[in-house]
């Protein structure tokens, strides 16, 4: 039992980094995207409460050229996959 309580909270504890990282990441995304991805305008969809799976997907459609963009495929090829993961885990637990 303390084995999986352990576990679990080093799990909790590297989610919350990664959190914290994709936070500081995100602010280069703030200027198109709002403050904590709430949007800004209604020209670009929300990413707040979006799945962290469909998050990433979307940065690695953009990075790969599979999905148009006009500016994000050059934005996502500044990313690594581990910071993708990041920025998507920071986004998805934010509130729309």
């Amino acid at each position: 039992m303390r084995i999986g309580l352990t576990l679990g909270m080093v799990l909790a504890l590297a989610s919350s980094a990664a959190a914290a990282n994709g936070q500081r990441l995100y602010a280069s995304c703030a200027a198109c995207h709002g403050t904590n991805g709430a949007g800004a305008g209604n020209a670009l969809p929300v990413l707040a409460g979006q799945p962290k799976d469909a998050l990433v997907a979307s940065m690695r459609a953009f990075k790969t050229g599979a999905r148009p963009a006009t500016i994000m495929h050059q934005i996502s090829k500044g990313y690594t996959d581990k910071q993708i993961e990041e920025i998507a885990v920071y986004l998805s637990r934010q509130k729309p």
